[in-house]
């Protein structure tokens, strides 16, 4: 297929009777690469452009990313993957990083943020658990060093797992194995003014108990919601429940002010037999809903004044991530620039190209080896022990559970 023609063609989309750039322009999107089969970056751009996504959340550092979107006015949040926490401990090779990867393309390319690791307090691993904060303070260093710490901010993006309680969201707290290690890296925040940044699936909590949790309550259907028995306030879905968990438990620490990021979010539109809600349809629903409601810039009910900053994820299935056929199929796209599915989008081509539905990013085998330069996210549901994500559903829902047996 002629990606240029494709990419380049004009485009119109439409949600729901509203363009989509007006309705998603404070949304994110990761932008992972695990694939053989994407387009390039300079071939993404226009992609981007067509639905008004105008942050970019990377796992890396990609040099031909970052090129192709000099001077577009794209916002980028770059990252060092887990298998770089022990050389960014020494503030020489922290320095050297930084020089290499993100100081040359600014501030042509509006690098933003950098992502020191991803998900490694819930990751099991003592070794990358002690190394985290140190490399973050390194890379931080090395900011301030070059002057680029003003427009450059570093953070680390975390698990839900790393929350003990979280029903009612009142309640959120921290795993207290977890507590020494979080309220240093809290405090970095609060001392450079970075975010804290947590990764949320409200898939993970349906696909462990379909029967029970009430699909509408995490795809932002309408439905009854439950009250929170000690604040009284009341949800209608699950994410903005763990967000105000999340909320919650840094108060719970001395860090109310902190400000918070969902790092990723999503839905995938296909899965093995054994991944309950995982289809097109519930895709359409949870990623459609969730942009509708980031789009009234409405915040949740216990930060109601506090626009929600959200990466959805992903830009792209990517056919070369190991798992279950799920991990392959997050995307709002193939990787031939045409829907995954439906999301209440209608394109229109106006070249005499056609369109491919080769369904190239719709994949069930899983590979026998990733290629790409992303390597801080392999796999959702492996980033942490899956022990750790099934824990989390039971710990964390059964409250929910609970509540909903009052109403259903």
């Amino acid at each position: 297929m002629d990606f240029g023609r494709f990419f380049c063609s004009s485009v119109i989309v439409l949600v729901s009777g509203f363009l989509f750039p007006a309705l998603v322009a404070s949304v994110g999107i990761n932008y992972g690469q695990i694939a053989n089969n994407l387009p390039s970056p300079e071939n993404v751009l226009p992609l981007l452009g067509s639905i008004g996504v105008n942050k970019v959340k990377l796992y890396d550092a990609d040099p031909r990313v970052l090129r192709a979107f000099a001077n577009s006015g794209v916002e980028f949040v770059v990252g060092l993957g887990n298998e770089y926490l022990a050389k960014m401990r020494d503030p020489e090779k922290a320095e050297a990083w930084v020089k290499t990867n993100v100081q040359p393309f600014l501030p042509a390319t509006k690098i933003t943020c950098i992502t020191v690791g991803n998900e490694v307090l819930t990751f099991n691993d003592t070794s990358l658990t002690e190394y985290l904060l140190p490399a973050m303070q390194s890379v931080h260093t090395a900011l301030v060093n070059l002057g680029l710490d003003k427009n450059v901010s570093v953070t680390t993006a975390h698990s839900l797992a790393v929350l003990e309680t979280s029903y009612p969201p009142s309640a959120g707290a921290f795993r207290r194995d977890l507590t020494e290690f979080i309220t240093p890296i809290l405090s970095f925040h609060a001392k450079t003014g970075s975010s804290f940044l947590i990764n949320a699936y409200p898939y993970f909590a349906y696909k462990a108990n379909p029967k029970q949790v009430p699909l509408d309550f995490v795809l932002f259907q309408p439905n009854q919601g439950v009250s929170d028995p000690i604040s009284n306030l009341h949800y209608d879905n699950m994410l903005f429940a763990q967000i105000d968990a999340v909320y919650s438990a840094l108060t719970s620490v001395g860090y109310k002010k902190l400000p918070v990021q969902i790092s990723e979010t999503g839905w995938p539109s296909k899965g093995d037999e054994d991944e309950a809600g995982a289809t097109p349809e519930n895709a359409r629903k949870y990623n459609g809903n969730l942009m509708k409601l980031i789009s009234q810039k409405k915040g949740t009910p216990l930060r109601p004044n506090c626009d929600l900053n959200i990466y959805v994820f992903a830009l792209f299935n990517e056919n070369m991530k190991p798992g279950p056929t799920s991990e392959r199929n997050y995307g709002l796209f193939k990787p031939d620039g045409t829907p995954a599915y439906q999301l209440g989008i209608s394109k229109t081509n106006n070249s005499t190209g056609t369109r491919s539905g080769t369904g190239d990013g719709d994949d069930s085998g899983s590979p026998s080896q990733p290629i790409s330069s992303s390597t801080g996210y392999l796999s959702i549901s492996s980033a942490s022990p899956v022990t750790d994500k099934l824990r989390l559903a039971g710990a964390v829902f059964c409250g929910f559970l609970s509540s909903f047996w009052l109403f259903f």
